[in-house]
């Protein structure tokens, strides 16, 4: 089974923990599109080890942009938008194999299974996670949002939702979690500088009501330490993204 009507599409760096295993998932796709941006750790090499990988070096202009950017290096008008910590399992490949692709209009919709330390998460948020995926690039784009990037979709668009759901491997170490809150909060100040208010006191409070809604109202003490670890470091994301908001507004 060879999938040439679809391409993979994935950006990355410094993915050398996790991309082995998301590219051993596609060796079912004639073609895959793996933009780095500016990695200093081996996923180059280890990508250059598989035959269907088309390896593009390039900026990070923001994560809508970016994708967007490398799609364009696809042969296919059929992309499925991959994270280099997500992998495929066999149920939904042949389940994206058997797509009949002659509506640009499609869009499908897949569910992600969110693992955090090893431990898959069924509350705290995560454990409802459907994104939309695959469509055509010449009728479909991502938006231009620097973070939590989404697809855009039109009044005529049609979302299916496909039966199988593929894996993600959010945090395997409890580091890779403080280095997305500080990623991810320096480019939302960036982003929303001079756009949004902020201050300490709303930092604090929207900090606390993060904890609260993924803890207790999203049921995140059901899902053990890993609840917890998730609420707690959301909390921190969140206040910290809006003080460095508060810091960026002052310049």
């Amino acid at each position: 089974m060879l999938i040439e009507n679809i391409t993979p599409v994935i950006i990355a760096k410094n993915a050398e923990e996790t991309i082995g295993e998301t590219l051993n998932s596609l060796i079912d796709f004639k073609e895959v599109i793996l933009y780095l941006n500016n990695s200093t750790d081996s996923t180059k090499e280890i990508a250059q080890g598989y035959q269907n990988i088309k390896i593009i070096d390039g900026d990070f202009i923001g994560f809508g942009p970016t994708k967007n950017k490398a799609a364009e290096h696809s042969s296919n008008k059929w992309i499925l938008s991959l994270d280099s910590d997500e992998v495929l399992n066999e149920r939904l490949i042949e389940e994206i194999s058997k797509l009949d692709l002659v509506d640009e209009k499609i869009v499908y919709e897949l569910k992600r299974d969110n693992y955090f330390l090893g431990k898959k998460v069924r509350y705290s948020g995560w454990g409802k996670d459907y994104l939309h995926r695959i469509y055509n690039k010449n009728y479909h784009a991502l938006n231009n949002n620097l973070v939590h990037e989404f697809l855009l979709l039109k009044e005529d668009s049609l979302v299916i939702r496909l039966k199988y759901s593929f894996k993600h491997n959010a945090v395997q170490k409890i580091s890779q979690q403080l280095q997305k809150m500080d990623n991810y909060s320096t480019i939302y100040a960036t982003e929303k500088r001079h756009k949004k208010r902020s201050s300490p006191l709303i930092a604090m409070s929207k900090s606390i009501f993060f904890f609260i809604k993924t803890y207790f109202f999203r049921l995140g003490f059901l899902d053990s330490t890993a609840g917890l670890l998730i609420s707690v470091s959301g909390a921190n994301g969140v206040f910290y993204k809006y003080m460095k908001l508060y810091e960026e507004n002052k310049k």
